[in-house]
């Protein structure tokens, strides 16, 4: 079997066009019917819906606090807008972080997500988030374990790395098993 991975040359927003055109297009030729997306303030996500219309969108957002109390980095009109698109917006605490990131602060160490997380960043930024987003969907029952999905991540703003997979539960992460990258930054 023989494949394609689209290399950009810079990682970043500039390459979101691209790659939602190549999700579709991926897509459409496995007959994948949802599209995981990362998005922080929901620009990339509403950009999705509106390229991948007819498809199961689901935005996973930074969970509430990430970047001060009390804060949500979404913004209430992009919500709105993925919504009545037809995508499903998901916040939740990340899948490595959680209480991973209050021992690292309080006793400046690493423990096993960090390492996970820093592992799979060895691929690229967009390599741990596409995992990791893949299996908090999961977790919430908002994809399938037994169906192929395209996942959709980005280095900072906007998407610039897509891989299809099959999603697992948190408590099988080891089964996680990327089957193809789409496209990913050229570092």
């Amino acid at each position: 079997m023989e494949g394609k991975i689209v290399y950009f040359e810079k990682p970043g927003a500039d390459n979101t066009e691209d790659v939602l055109r190549i999700v579709k297009k991926r897509a459409g030729e496995l007959g994948i019917k949802t599209v995981v997306v990362a998005t922080t303030v929901g620009s990339t996500a509403l950009r999705a819906t509106q390229v991948l219309k007819g498809m199961k969108v689901v935005a996973v957002t930074h969970s509430a606090g990430f970047k001060a109390p009390n804060t949500q980095e979404v913004t209430e009109e992009n919500y709105k807008k993925i919504v009545k698109n037809g995508g499903v917006v998901f916040t939740a605490t990340h899948l490595f972080s959680g209480v991973s990131a209050a021992w690292r602060r309080q006793f400046n160490t690493y423990v096993i997500g960090d390492i996970v997380a820093n592992t799979l960043r060895i691929l690229g930024q967009g390599m741990k988030v596409t995992v990791e987003i893949a299996v908090m969907v999961a977790d919430a029952g908002l994809v399938r374990t037994d169906e192929d999905i395209i996942v959709v991540a980005g280095t900072g703003r906007g998407a610039d790395y897509a891989v299809v997979l099959r999603p697992v539960n948190s408590n099988a992460f080891f089964d996680l098993r990327v089957k193809e990258i789409l496209c990913k930054p050229h570092f």
